[in-house]
């Protein structure tokens, strides 16, 4: 932690605002909002989109231009699912109807830009294509059609009872990175709901793919207000420079970033990572 960051956490517990020092009140109502908030937890899993396709499939991430294993992340996810007491867990689904706007095949059933300068005969997997509603879309081969093999989680991985099903994408004209919203933030998902009924305060997230739906995923959780943790060696990504920007854009946003066998002793509140406890002062109205 930097002086300057020292600095302000110690002002934010002065309630005269002088940061001339932390009284008795000001540090009851420090404890109150924020140290016990920190050093307590409900905490909720989410596994973020291993599907057959992102494995094996259609979309594999050992074809894209990382060259990860999207595999790799199956047997651990099913260690912390087994060894760690997380409240709750939750799976989330690439769900997309035959004509979604994401499809490479589909590229010519909307009219583009007049800016876009490429012909729909011309685009390629993983070019930005912007169409005439004014949305820019990655394009992508076929994935995750509901209903399909390819969309179906990969059969190695553990599946808990009593677990929480999110399905995203299902709108054709428009894709879902995240679990929460769709990228243009028009609808959302019950996930929200699911977790704030549940009580839940803290996220762990893994799966696939790191630079765009586990990442974008973590990204709303953290502008929702709550905790995140990215579990880095539960997680595979799909170019390399993506991946690099969205493992510091989640950490610039305040979420911690950690290998699985430090999961346990964080969601037993053994573990309370700094970050985390900045993240909470910082969203905080003390």
């Amino acid at each position: 932690m930097s002086d300057a960051e020292k600095q302000d956490f110690y002002c934010r517990g002065d309630m005269t605002e002088q940061c001339t020092g932390v009284t008795m009140a000001s540090f009851n109502m420090l404890w109150s909002n924020w140290i016990r908030k920190t050093c307590s937890t409900t905490s909720a899993f989410i596994i973020v989109d291993v599907q057959n396709d992102f494995i094996s499939g259609s979309l594999a991430l050992k074809d894209a231009p990382a060259m990860q294993d999207g595999a790799e992340v199956v047997p651990v996810i099913n260690r912390l699912i087994d060894q760690v007491p997380f409240n709750t867990i939750i799976y989330t689904h690439d769900w997309h109807p035959i004509d979604h706007i994401s499809f490479i095949d589909n590229v010519g059933l909307r009219p583009l830009s007049i800016n876009y300068t490429k012909a729909a005969r011309d685009v390629q997997v993983l070019d930005a294509v912007e169409f005439a509603d004014g949305q820019t879309q990655v394009m992508w081969p076929k994935h995750c059609v509901q209903d399909s093999w390819g969309g179906q989680l990969h059969e190695d991985l553990v599946v808990t009872e009593n677990a929480v099903h999110i399905y995203k994408g299902q709108d054709p004209n428009v894709d879902s990175y995240s679990a929460f919203f769709d990228n243009n933030k028009l609808s959302q998902t019950n996930l929200v709901g699911e977790l704030k009924g549940r009580g839940i305060t803290e996220i762990f997230v893994a799966g696939i793919a790191y630079d765009f739906c586990v990442g974008f995923t973590a990204l709303d959780a953290l502008s929702l207000g709550f905790r995140v943790t990215l579990i880095e060696d539960a997680t595979r990504g799909v170019v390399g420079d993506g991946i690099a920007s969205m493992r510091q854009a989640l950490i610039d946003a305040g979420a911690a970033i950690v290998e699985a066998s430090q999961v346990k002793d964080m969601v037993l509140a053994y573990d309370r990572r700094p970050e985390l406890a900045k993240f909470t002062l910082k969203n905080t109205k003390l």
